[in-house]
């Protein structure tokens, strides 16, 4: 005996598998998302630690810190209370500097204050006793009105 479809006039129809959503939508991560990646970046050469060590401090590896620097993952708030632990800033930190209710512009890649050499630069200023570091700032404001 041969069986067809008349047999069997019960389909059973399955759902459709949910696609999982994305970690940052096709237009590219939010400006707030890179503000605050750029700010945990910020402080952490401020601080002198490198992406590893931040890493190991709060249980993740550091291409995690990566990521969460460049915007390509969000930082979720309990992460960023953690991260503003070992970092010793307040959470707010990471959101100085930005207007409420605006949107920021993306930061260009070009953009002199993002780069690790400046910051490294500002954190060794720094390091230099206050009367010494008055003359060089005096001196470094005279080259550049000069344009030497």
């Amino acid at each position: 005996m041969r069986l067809n479809e008349r047999d069997f006039p019960l389909t059973i129809i399955l759902p459709r598998r949910r696609r999982r959503p994305q970690t940052a939508p096709a237009t590219g991560p939010d400006p707030v998302d890179i503000h605050v990646g750029a700010r945990v970046k910020l402080r952490r050469i401020l601080v002198g630690l490198s992406q590893s060590q931040l890493g190991e401090a709060i249980g993740l590896t550091f291409q995690q810190i990566q990521k969460y620097e460049r915007a390509g993952n969000r930082i979720s708030a309990s992460m960023l209370y953690h991260i503003a632990q070992v970092l010793d800033v307040p959470v707010s930190f990471f959101f100085d500097d930005m207007a409420d209710g605006q949107r920021l512009p993306v930061a260009q890649p070009d953009d002199t204050m993002t780069r690790s050499e400046s910051v490294e630069l500002i954190r060794h200023y720094y390091g230099i006793p206050e009367g010494v570091r008055r003359q060089i700032h005096h001196l470094v404001k005279a080259m550049a009105q000069h344009d030497v």
